[in-house]
């Protein structure tokens, strides 16, 4: 039996209506993402559960096998050194997958759910939003990339065909560079995905304009 993973719970009111399951980056956790929510404008929207889940630890290659919250392994960031943690992605999915189906089971209808992160975060939603067999919300794509791109074509699941996505990078990240952020965007958008893309002059992190952008898109898909 898949375990919960431990996370830290946000309601804007009783009862509520819509959830958000919000990933955070290698070696945070879901501490580090929490605060956002009183930086959100949710002003209008029905009471909504913000979920910020903790990735279990793991030795992680490029930090000399340390071990810290990661959803996957990462090998190296440089480019001709890419290999990607396969096994790592899949397990972390099933993960995000019982994340999801809580929320079903607690009665929020997957419709009603937006899956998001940030960096590795970012991945674990596409990794995990692209497959999933029911129709969610929104997917909120922070500073990440496309996992596993070429595998998408085939594994994607058509209930998510048509759900909103947001991609936002910023334009000097020395982690994810903005080039493989873009090359995810424009894979996703061949493959007839619909896009809310904005870029923004910083690193790898999240700016006062972005959470503007993010309290606008969740108006739209909480609409």
């Amino acid at each position: 039996m898949t375990h919960l993973l431990d996370s830290i719970v946000i309601d804007t009111a009783p009862n509520p209506e819509y959830s958000v399951i919000w990933m955070h980056g290698l070696g945070d956790s879901g501490e580090g993402w929490a605060p956002i929510v009183n930086e959100l404008d949710l002003r209008g929207l029905p009471g909504i559960r913000f979920i910020f889940p903790h990735a279990n630890t793991m030795p992680v290659t490029l930090n000399g096998g340390y071990v810290m919250r990661s959803w996957y392994d990462i090998i190296s960031i440089e480019p001709s050194e890419r290999r990607e943690d396969e096994k790592g992605l899949r397990e972390s999915q099933i993960l995000v997958d019982a994340l999801i189906e809580r929320e079903i089971a607690r009665g929020v209808p997957a419709k009603r759910i937006v899956l998001g992160g940030f960096s590795q975060g970012c991945a674990m939603t596409l990794q995990t939003g692209l497959r999933f067999p029911q129709k969610l919300a929104g997917l909120m794509c922070l500073s990440g990339y496309l996992p596993l791109a070429d595998k998408v074509a085939a594994e994607r699941h058509a209930a998510n065909q048509d759900t909103p996505l947001f991609m936002v990078h910023g334009k000097m990240d020395p982690v994810i560079d903005i080039s493989r952020a873009i090359a995810s965007r424009d894979l996703l958008q061949q493959l007839g995905y619909q896009i809310e893309w904005h870029d923004y002059p910083m690193q790898h992190s999240v700016c006062a304009e972005e959470v503007r952008d993010i309290s606008a898109w969740l108006k739209k898909v909480f609409a």
